[in-house]
Formats: structure tokens, C-alpha cells, sequence
């Protein structure tokens, strides 16, 4: 079956004034999401009138500058040469992405609802202290569901049986979940799973709806462990 994806673009007026351009460096890297790519482009105008020097890049995504969950290369791929990243978007969940991979502040500004703030990197250190948490939990479950799915672009089943492979010489009993859109309501359906492996979108994890989640390249630094103990 084909799939026709179609961008969803906000339309809506924007309210350039409300970026606060004497809080914003010199150098700032614009990074957004596919429904403000016509935004970040008004945006982008008005910070360089106003003086400042704009980055904008890409690697995987068609546009530059896009961002998805599970992707923040257009980000990572000009953090050496600014100053601060500018997300134009809604919400901390991009963001927070942002900021468990770099080191830079992350100002927000919001098209729709007109509100200009810096992001809190304390969220991204309680991130960070998240996953050690959750990884711990993990290396004590026994029966470790495998989640797998057939979404292009996430179907990973090859890795997925690799990760069971070495799940079973770490002594843990495995079953393989596949399926297309995931529902936290249907992994409840499963009591008896301690965890979950998640090879499809790296950021399902993320979801405060789905518990005991570990992503697939987290995994590594376990499989590393094991190999040294053995």
C-alpha cells in the first residue's frame, strides 16, 4: 500500500514582535517543525533585519531547518558555529531533543500562540536522570517484550532479532510484538511483559503514556556490559 504524505501548514497571521530580539546572541541556528516552515522563512527575514546572523542546515529531512522527533540532525549539523538555537514550534518535546543533544540554550517562540521564552535545560538533566533510571529497571526484567514496527522508515525487524538474540544470552525471555500505529491501551493487554524494547520510533519512550520503555540504541551500552562481564 502506498503512502501520500501531505505537510500540514499553519496559515494562520504572526506577531513578529513578540520575539524578544535583544534576548536572542548574535549568532542563532533556526530549527521548526513541517507545519511553521513558511513561518520560520518570515522569521528567519526578520532576524537578520534586525542584525543577527541566521544558520540554517540540513541532512536527512527535505527542508532545512526541519526537525522531527526522532531526527534533530538539522540541529546538531550547525550547533559548532551559533550562539543559541531558536525553535519556532509548539511545545518542549522537540526542544528537549534538542537539548539532550547539545549544549546550547534553546529559545521558543510559538507562531499560534505568540509566546517567546527560553527553554529550561533542568528538564533535559531530569531527562537524563530518567533514562539511568529506566535502564536500571530494565537490566532487572525477566520478560522483555520486542516492539516492532511496519511503518516505513521505522520497520526494523533484522535489528529486532539481533536484540532478541542477545537478550536470551543475557538470560531474559523474549516475545516479538509487530504492529503499524502502537497503543500504550494495547501493551496493557500484556501484564506479564517487565519491559518493553522499542526499535521503531526512537522517541516512543519519551511518551509519559507508555512505561518501561527502552529504545534499541540504548541497549548498546547494555550488550557492552554483558560482552565485558563475560
Amino acid at each position: 500500500m502506498k503512502a501520500i504524505f501531505i505537510h500540514a501548514k499553519y496559515k494562520g497571521k504572526i506577531d513578529l514582535e513578540k520575539i524578544n530580539i535583544n534576548e536572542l546572541p548574535k549568532k542563532i541556528g533556526v530549527v521548526t517543525t513541517t507545519q511553521f516552515l513558511e513561518s520560520a522563512e518570515k522569521i528567519t527575514a526578520y532576524l537578520k533585519k534586525n542584525g543577527k546572523q541566521v544558520f540554517v542546515d540540513k541532512i536527512k529531512q527535505r527542508n532545512p531547518g526541519q526537525l522531527l522527533g526522532c531526527d534533530v540532525d538539522a540541529a546538531l549539523k550547525i550547533q559548532n558555529g551559533i550562539e543559541a538555537f531558536l525553535y519556532i514550534g509548539s511545545g518542549n518535546f522537540h526542544p528537549l531533543g534538542i537539548a539532550f543533544r547539545t549544549d546550547k540554550n534553546i529559545f521558543c517562540f510559538n507562531p499560534v500562540s505568540g509566546a517567546f521564552f527560553l527553554f529550561d535545560r533542568k528538564e533535559a538533566e531530569r531527562y537524563k536522570r530518567n533514562k539511568k533510571a529506566n535502564y536500571v529497571k530494565f537490566m532487572h526484567a525477566n520478560k522483555i517484550g520486542i516492539m516492532v514496527s511496519i511503518k516505513p522508515g521505522q520497520y526494523s525487524y533484522k535489528k529486532a532479532l539481533e536484540i532478541k538474540k542477545k537478550l536470551i544470552e543475557m538470560n531474559k525471555e523474549c516475545f516479538m510484538f509487530v504492529f503499524d500505529t502502537l497503543d500504550a491501551n494495547e501493551m496493557r493487554n500484556f501484564p506479564f511483559i517487565d519491559f518493553w524494547v522499542n526499535t521503531a520510533c526512537p522517541r516512543i519512550a519519551d511518551d509519559k503514556d507508555k512505561k518501561n520503555i527502552i529504545d534499541m540504541q540504548e541497549l548498546e551500552l547494555s550488550f557492552n556490559n554483558f560482552n565485558t562481564a563475560c
